[in-house]
């Protein structure tokens, strides 16, 4: 079928020019290269098309029927390249985010607003998704974007997918004001076994958050009383603040809540890291390189503010 629509074009050609030499400089092909082509595509109709004469070429009855439907396909193919390359504008402007709530909240806002201010016709659109959805819906085409969280070890990620590391994230503690631990030096760090037979607010069982968390319970005996499982960092801290346990989260997640004290972690020294993810391939979708390069100063500002303050200034910040 591909050889016959070229054999069509190429006949299509030869009656407007009136000469296999015109038809061949159009198709960028030596006269003997052309005259070549007119041979099989007369063996494969079965039928003359073109007759050589000293002032030029012209096509056969034959041969005129088929430059008819060549023709056609000459005009399939402007028509053709038109949509494409109005589809591509279209595409080109457009981005699709996936990302978990925190970095929703955190991240992204800054990154989104530079995006719209340097191309204001641009079609962002923002979708809540877990870590393990968003780079699966990357992965599938479904997001141009996805912000994700990992911890402990880095995944194997699709040889067609980009990982670009954006920030590591330390996990905390938070206490209720009036713990016992959250009195004295607020440099002071915490190290996870001192905090045995305490109540806890934890992330809810099955999320990856979570399994690191009992992990690490796990190898200081920690043995944690939870009293409440939460998917939200927000409900987590709320919780902590009327006394009813303790909580880990990370450092980003970490708010100005009532009755809260924060205090860094140590022994381990737990945290997550942040990657954004996008299709080896940007040529589709530009928008996407331009979007993670700003997600990558965004990142690198809040972790020299995060150096450069304590962690209570840098809670009260936000």
């Amino acid at each position: 079928m591909q050889h016959e629509a070229a054999q069509l074009r190429l006949l299509a050609l030869v009656a407007a020019h009136g000469s296999l030499s015109g038809a061949a400089a159009e198709l960028r092909l030596t006269p003997a290269a052309l005259s070549g082509q007119v041979a099989r595509a007369e063996e494969h109709w079965g039928y003359p098309l073109v007759v050589r004469t000293a002032r030029g070429a012209h096509l056969t009855e034959a041969g005129r029927v088929l430059a008819r439907y060549g023709e056609l396909v000459d005009d399939a193919c402007v028509a053709a390249r038109r949509d494409l390359e109005e589809t591509l504008g279209r595409v080109s402007l457009r981005l699709r985010i996936g990302t978990f709530s925190t970095a929703a909240i955190r991240l992204l806002p800054e990154a989104m607003t530079a995006l719209r201010h340097r191309h204001p016709g641009s079609d962002l659109s923002i979708e809540e998704v877990s870590s393990p959805v968003g780079g699966a819906k990357v992965a599938s085409g479904d997001l141009d974007v996805a912000v994700v969280a990992t911890y402990d070890n880095e995944p194997d990620w699709p040889a067609w997918l980009t990982a670009v590391p954006l920030l590591k994230d330390p996990l905390v503690v938070a206490l209720p004001v009036e713990h016992r631990l959250s009195q004295g030096d607020p440099h002071r760090r915490i190290r996870l076994a001192q905090l045995r037979g305490e109540r806890w607010v934890a992330v809810r069982r099955g999320d990856n958050a979570r399994l690191q968390f009992d992990r690490a319970a796990e190898a200081v005996d920690l043995q944690p009383q939870v009293q409440f499982e939460t998917e939200m960092y927000d409900v987590a801290q709320s919780l902590v603040g009327t006394g009813l346990g303790v909580a880990v989260l990370s450092q980003l997640g970490a708010r100005s809540a009532d009755g809260v004290v924060y205090r860094e972690l140590e022994r381990p020294r737990l945290h997550r890291r942040l990657w954004a993810l996008h299709q080896r391939d940007l040529r589709l979708t530009p928008l996407a390189g331009e979007f993670v390069g700003l997600l990558r100063e965004t990142s690198a500002e809040l972790e020299e503010r995060w150096a450069t303050s304590t962690l209570q200034e840098a809670v009260r910040s936000r």
